[in-house]
């Protein structure tokens, strides 16, 4: 079943979010915007276009996320994460430090640093032959 993602009340999500009042968003939209107004922007279902552009531009959040925010995918995926008594309290992160990648980049790290050693002796021994011969 097909769920349709209502964009007034993600107007809404995001605006609490902010802690921005509606007559503070009303005042922000222009002069033709009051409380009321945007009260009955939040409870329509889809927003134009460019309403949605001039919200985003005052908000500063992407068009997108008031047409693609779904609510029940935020707290399906909240609720996988933290069941049981899991949380962030358990949480200890695994790191994979392959030792095999780390001795490889140490020995390219050598064989660099052995060939610029060698330049160095060439081009000393170039500037000692070079006084040698004056």
């Amino acid at each position: 079943m097909e769920q349709k993602i209502h964009q007034g009340r993600n107007v809404k999500r995001f605006r609490e979010m902010l802690n921005i009042k509606q007559e503070a968003l009303a005042y922000d939209l222009g002069e033709d915007w009051n409380q009321k107004k945007i009260s009955m922007l939040e409870q329509k279902d889809v927003i134009e276009d460019n309403l949605l552009k001039q919200i985003s531009a005052v908000l500063k959040i992407p068009v997108e996320a008031f047409q693609n925010f779904d609510e029940e995918q935020a707290i399906n995926i909240i609720s996988n994460i933290f069941h049981d008594t899991q949380g962030l309290i358990n949480y200890s992160p695994t790191f994979n430090n392959n030792p095999i990648d780390k001795l490889t980049q140490l020995h390219e790290e050598k064989i660099a640093l052995y060939e610029r050693m060698l330049k160095e002796k060439d081009e000393m021994m170039a500037r000692l032959e070079k006084l040698i011969t004056k």
